[in-house]
């Protein structure tokens, strides 16, 4: 077992729960930071072996004593609850508790094309955190995934309403997207943990594989014998509910072509699965 301490923090939500389970799993020393302790996410993970402490990013005292002790930290917040500043916050708070706690490495779940001046509100935050980590000096490693599959069929993200309806319409159903699962991205994550000296100093772009959403509902058809629901809504009224990042997110990527190199991600984990193997496994 390596006993170097990794902190996690959102460890109940959908990518820090991700790393934690594959560093668990790869038998490393695991604190699990959630505002959430007694949680059935928080639970199952102290079941698995972590350490579960709570603590709450937008407090920069609690985080350094959760942070204490740390080699490697993983940080990831989540603008949709947190809001656009207030993930700013969140994202320098961990910086600054890391560099105080000595961290070895940290690695920044971030996303997007990983440049200022977009107009997207979530990747801008982000690229402003990550000025601040790099401000500190600390041994950083980026992480970028564009796409989660799960946006195909995790409720929590209206799929019928985002992915499969104002997606394509403002982006373009015809425009290739960058895939990637978040359990891939978990067992990416702690594979770069287990070498920081390898990854110190990398800004790595995710996918598994590149799919336009035309394509990805040709395949949902295939392994599921229908389509995926689709439920038509005016961008008005989306963007009253969600706000207008996403919107303004799918309409950069219109004009905007992305490349991403599949090749880095298949390199971190060669299991990394494609939008058809994953949908395989879910239909089980």
């Amino acid at each position: 077992m390596d006993d170097r301490l990794v902190v996690v923090l959102g460890a109940t939500g959908r990518q820090g729960g991700a790393v934690a389970r594959h560093l668990l799993a790869g038998g490393r020393r695991v604190r699990a930071v959630t505002r959430t302790p007694g949680s059935a996410a928080a639970q199952a993970l102290a079941a698995a072996g972590a350490e579960v402490v709570r603590a709450d990013m937008a407090d920069l005292v609690g985080l350094r004593s959760a942070l204490a002790g740390a080699h490697g930290v993983f940080s990831v917040q989540n603008p949709m609850t947190s809001g656009l500043t207030g993930e700013v916050t969140q994202g320098t708070n961990v910086g600054t508790a890391a560099a105080e706690a000595g961290a070895r490495h940290v690695v920044y779940g971030s996303a997007g094309v990983g440049r200022p001046g977009t107009g997207v509100g979530s990747w801008d935050s982000k690229v402003a955190v990550r000025a601040h980590l790099e401000s500190l000096g600390l041994p950083l490693t980026v992480l970028r995934p564009m796409a989660y599959m799960e946006l195909m069929s995790d409720r929590s993200f209206y799929p019928a309403v985002a992915v499969w309806h104002v997606m394509p319409k403002l982006m373009g159903g015809d425009r290739p997207v960058q895939w990637l699962c978040l359990d891939d991205f978990g067992a990416a994550v702690a594979r770069v943990l287990a070498e920081p000296d390898r990854f110190v100093g990398a800004d790595l772009a995710l996918a598994s594989d590149v799919r336009t959403i035309d394509e990805c509902g040709a395949l949902w058809r295939e392994v599921f014998g229908r389509g995926p629901r689709r439920v038509p809504m005016p961008v008005w009224l989306f963007e009253k509910f969600v706000g207008s990042d996403l919107t303004t997110m799918w309409r950069w990527l219109r004009t905007n072509p992305t490349d991403v190199d599949t090749t880095v991600t298949k390199a971190l984990v060669p299991e990394a699965r494609t939008v058809r193997q994953w949908l395989q496994a879910r239909r089980g």
